[in-house]
């Protein structure tokens, strides 16, 4: 190689690596486009502006200084980092008409305050809080049974929706009072939810903190989720769903801790399955549930590879629920096996290890199908202090040093079709 072209090679490197650099220190600061904060005047148009003018300029950090900032939906495009400093809030408007109706996840829905679709390298982080002002939704949802289920009318915005994203990252912020689902990965993948508060009052419908749906390789640590549903629920397909439906596998969660909540739960919609989940280091204080696998024979599919380790409940009504009976954690029927179909549940081959659970009102139940009994599901050096035992049917359970302390009736209840083999 001549020594001239050398030169323009090293020539080259530099001016590449000087752009992104440009790049990588590109802020868009919303008040520079017009954003007041004062927690009254509407600034959609100012967050919005500021986000498309970091877009056209390859990305960058999109600013939220100290202020309370009220806003309709906004919508993040890939390279952009939303950052929200301490004392600063993105709160949603108050008025429903703000929040598009629109199709999403192939179901009537409404705009979150913030999404972002089939976009890449894109992040929200800080110390600020993004609030959903969700009383207002909470109130309609209670008046209509069923208010904002997929595929239902009186739908609810979701608060912060990632729909066919790559290289997602969500770190530091608080995320509250959402009007219905908080956090949502669909169909996403690389997506890391890192150091987040996700909160809601007890009393408040469906506000689930993190679900991520039909999304692959997702990091959950140390999140801090109290909240009016589940903590964590793992998706993918809804009821009913004609399909196809993607599964939701490699997820990693761990070093969280789960307060107000229905606790860590896959399903109940899992049309697409659910595969190589590990789960660590979670405590469940006053939870009323703690690990929930769930589904029906409406919005199944195959559940498997799944490990949970290092788990303390402390005050948790139902520690273990592994039931194919949703919204039912025992069998209502006679007995008789339907036909296996697509959205048949098939739970298999799960671990539940190193887990300590004190102060429940029962231990638990493992519930199968008779068409679809639970397969290879073990507990191992499991202890749990409760009112009553753990009732199994229609699954086959093996129980490796196992302690269940209960105040009244059999530690292990069987019913139909239970198989368990004991190793003390």
């Amino acid at each position: 190689m001549s020594a001239r072209r050398r030169q323009w090679l090293v020539l080259l490197v530099v001016c590449a690596s000087g752009a992104a650099a440009a790049h990588a220190r590109t802020v868009c600061n919303v008040r520079t486009y017009g954003a007041t904060g004062n927690g009254r005047t509407k600034d959609t148009a100012a967050i919005q502006k500021a986000i498309d003018a970091c877009a056209q300029r390859g990305g960058g950090i999109v600013l939220l200084q100290a202020g309370t900032y009220l806003s309709a939906p906004i919508v993040l495009k890939s390279g952009i980092t939303l950052e929200l400093k301490k004392g600063a809030t993105l709160l949603g408007s108050p008025d429903h008409e703000d929040y598009p109706e629109i199709t999403e996840f192939r179901a009537p829905g409404r705009q979150a305050l913030v999404s972002a679709t089939r976009a890449d390298h894109v992040a929200i982080v800080g110390r600020g809080v993004i609030d959903g002002a969700g009383e207002s939704w909470w109130q309609m949802a209670r008046r209509f049974k069923g208010a904002g289920v997929l595929g239902t009318e009186h739908t609810r915005p979701r608060l912060v929706v990632f729909d066919h994203c790559t290289h997602v990252l969500v770190e530091g912020v608080t995320i509250q009072n959402s009007p219905m689902w908080q956090l949502v990965p669909y169909y996403s993948s690389d997506v890391t939810n890192r150091n987040v508060t996700v909160l809601a009052p007890a009393h408040s419908p469906n506000t689930d903190a993190i679900d991520p749906f039909s999304s692959s390789h997702v990091r959950v640590e140390h999140v801090l989720a109290d909240v009016g549903d589940d903590d964590i629920a793992i998706k993918s397909g809804a009821i009913g769903s004609p399909g196809p439906d993607a599964p939701s596998r490699d997820i990693l969660i761990k070093d969280c801790t789960f307060r107000h909540g229905h606790g860590l739960s896959i399903g109940s919609e899992i049309a697409g399955g659910a595969e190589g989940i590990r789960v660590a280091h979670i405590n469940f204080e006053g939870t009323e549930n703690g690990i929930r696998i769930k589904a029906n024979r409406d919005r199944g599919h195959e559940v498997s590879d799944v490990v949970f380790r290092h788990i303390v409940m402390k005050g948790v009504k139902h520690p273990l629920v592994v039931s194919e009976y949703y919204p039912k954690m025992l069998p209502q029927h006679d007995g008789t096996a339907a036909p296996v179909t697509r959205l048949t549940p098939h739970f298999h081959d799960i671990t539940i290890e190193d887990l300590t659970a004190t102060g429940a009102e029962d231990a638990g139940v493992i519930a199968g199908l008779p068409e679809a009994p639970i397969r290879n599901l073990t507990l191992h050096n499991v202890r749990i202090a409760a009112g009553t035992g753990l009732t199994v049917g229609y699954a086959a359970v093996r129980l490796e040093h196992v302690r269940l302390s209960v105040k009244q009736g059999p530690a292990i209840r069987k019913i139909s079709e239970a198989k368990i083999a004991m190793q003390q």
